[in-house]
């Protein structure tokens, strides 16, 4: 009871006290160009756009701030203006060096009054300095998209945690280090599961993942995938997705998966499932979508064709053992075309790298539809509502409330005009009773 009381404490002075309110963008001259394109995915966004209405009437996070480490890209930038409306003061960082929307950045400064910290290409030091900054607001809500903004505020800022309500992440890579850090007792707050949401990793990992991941392909090659070999590795909902597309484009999909479960349900849907060793000498174009580390490494580097493709579609580039692939290379070739560096190894293939090894989707592409990160994005306003509703949040990895997912669901369908059965009570009796039979 004594911590459930100094967090109610130390949240109540956040809402008085000052922070700070400035920026770190690349060219601020872009933020009519960046408004134009917040305004365009606004226009698809309505799920969100309706949850900002609400906020706007009714102030659910009045004198809160609210720090954001996420994908800053016009997508993201409707989630900033919701929270704002909701009277938060908000701080955001970029959480991939290679995912900023330049003139996006510069229209939260300019346009909505946002905090922005991010530049597209940073390196790691200003990646991290802006992620401190942000931390430096002292936030009293934050949300994340890798688990970089928590993992930092559990070692440099141990003091400030006390500070925080709740946290929200965004994807599965995050997720996976934060149910690390509940098992290993580490954990200081609570967090919300927000990509382990129905609304969420069913829509957004699989349609958008799958949609974004082919296209940042395609921008960046020109290659026809139809008869082309694609190797999916991972086969969850990320992975799922980037095979259904690249099967639907007429590409020969071999899944490569640790899980037997998952391997099971590739091979049922009809994919080739195999060890990497083996796809490798198949492959014409290569993804990875797992979540972990060195899923293609020096093993398999020299058994690849002359010519092929490397993509990273998981969060963080460790996906690809690129430390490998430099010991194996004589020389590299940058930028052959825009985000593709050709790398010459010593037995005289070459393969190539797209996008540096990050997600492929946003150094390669501009990331998902807003259509499917309106869902996403809806749900981590919601959850921010229902984390600030209450200060007596239990230190664990949360799921996302139930009622959450139906309201999304409920007015994502709305948007759609779209109209589904509702239960009778004789219905409902039946489902939640044991004694009826047949």
């Amino acid at each position: 009871m004594a911590t459930i009381k100094s967090r109610r404490k130390a949240v109540s002075a956040l809402r008085v006290k000052s922070a700070p309110r400035n920026y770190d963008v690349a060219d601020l001259s872009l933020a009519d160009q960046g408004r134009r394109r917040i305004l365009w995915a606004d226009q698809q966004m309505p799920v969100l756009r309706v949850i900002r209405e609400q906020f706007a009437r009714d102030k659910p996070l009045r004198g809160l701030r609210l720090g954001a480490c996420l994908h800053i890209t016009c997508e993201t930038a409707n989630l900033l203006r919701a929270l704002k409306a909701g009277g938060a003061q908000v701080f955001a960082c970029a959480s991939n060096p290679l995912s900023t929307q330049d003139d996006v950045a510069a229209a939260l400064v300019k346009h909505e009054g946002i905090s922005c910290f991010a530049i597209h290409g940073e390196d790691r030091d200003t990646y991290y300095k802006h992620l401190r900054t942000v931390l430096d607001s002292h936030p009293s809500i934050t949300m994340d998209d890798g688990a970089d903004l928590v993992s930092l505020l559990h070692t440099e800022y141990t003091a400030q945690a006390s500070e925080v309500i709740a946290s929200m992440e965004e994807t599965t890579t995050g997720v996976i280090r934060l149910r690390a850090m509940e098992n290993d007792g580490a954990l200081k707050i609570p967090v919300v599961a927000v990509n382990d949401a129905e609304t969420k990793h069913l829509f957004d990992n699989r349609y958008g993942t799958g949609q974004s991941t082919m296209e940042a392909i395609m921008r960046a090659t020109g290659i026809l995938l139809g008869g082309s070999v694609v190797v999916v590795a991972g086969y969850g909902w990320c992975g799922r997705g980037v095979a259904s597309r690249a099967h639907g484009m007429g590409a020969n999909v071999i899944v490569t998966e640790v899980d037997p479960i998952r391997a099971l349900q590739a091979a049922m849907e009809g994919y080739q499932v195999m060890p990497m060793k083996q796809a490798a000498k198949l492959g014409d174009v290569f993804i990875t979508v797992t979540g972990d580390k060195q899923v293609i490494n020096g093993d398999h580097f020299d058994l690849m064709k002359d010519g092929a493709i490397l993509s990273n579609s998981g969060h963080f580039d460790v996906e690809i053992d690129l430390a490998a692939l430099r010991k194996l290379t004589r020389r590299i070739e940058r930028e052959v075309v825009p985000n593709v560096d050709a790398y010459h190894l010593r037995s005289g293939k070459k393969l190539y790298l797209l996008g540096q090894g990050r997600l492929v989707n946003l150094t390669c592409a501009e990331g998902h539809p807003a259509q499917v990160m309106d869902m996403s994005f809806a749900t981590q306003a919601l959850c921010a509502r229902w984390a600030a509703g209450s200060r007596t949040h239990q230190v664990k990895v949360h799921n996302v409330p139930r009622e959450i997912e139906e309201e999304v669901a409920t007015l994502k369908l709305s948007s759609m005009a779209i109209k589904i059965d509702s239960l009778s009570a004789e219905q409902k009796h039946y489902l939640t009773s044991w004694q009826t039979g047949t």
